[in-house]
């Protein structure tokens, strides 16, 4: 069972080897499972499996002042000591993004929550490690169904809506102890 602490604001990290995976407002509290209904843990499993397979450290951060993963993936790359983010939003939503890029921009963006599956999410945390080590690796392949947005539009929305209510604009971006 997924158990969240929060440990006080973050602070910039020193250590070249360190990923910040970055989360959305209502991650883990106020949602618990993907839109797809996979438990938030076995995607961070899958994702902290990933990144620890190459060799580097993580540490987790929830962003409350923002539901937009591009905000939320910014300010976790500028948090991490490798400079490198993966941000995950509760519906299942995924980027990895590095500190000098502006908050739309990013290494790899994952849209169609719907269509990630845990492997993805396991090749995500190593090609966020490997862009930690400086490394280049080839893109996680995206799936795409031009029928998910129509399929997960409803159930999408109450989602967004829930993690609005989560949110908290003076809120600055909190550490996390995560246990699984």
């Amino acid at each position: 069972m997924l158990e969240i602490k929060e440990l006080g604001v973050s602070q910039p990290g020193t250590d070249a080897k360190e990923i910040i995976i970055a989360v959305s407002p209502a991650f883990g509290t106020g949602l618990k499972q993907s839109i797809t209904d996979v438990p938030l843990e076995e995607i961070l499993k899958e994702l902290c499996a990933g990144i620890e397979e190459e060799g580097m450290n993580y540490r987790f951060v929830k962003v409350y002042n923002s539901t937009d993963l591009g905000i939320i993936a910014s300010q976790g790359s500028k948090l991490a000591g490798s400079g490198i983010c993966v941000a995950l939003q509760s519906r299942g939503t995924t980027v990895i993004h590095q500190r000098d890029l502006v908050p739309l921009d990013n290494l790899e963006l994952f849209p169609q929550s719907p269509l990630i599956t845990l492997d993805m999410y396991r090749t995500i945390g190593k090609n966020t490690a490997k862009y930690g080590k400086g490394e280049s690796p080839e893109p996680v392949e995206i799936l795409n169904d031009y029928m998910v947005p129509s399929k997960f539009l409803i159930k999408s929305t109450l989602m967004h809506f829930k993690e609005g209510n989560c949110a908290n604009r003076e809120m600055a971006p909190i550490d996390l102890e995560v246990k699984f």
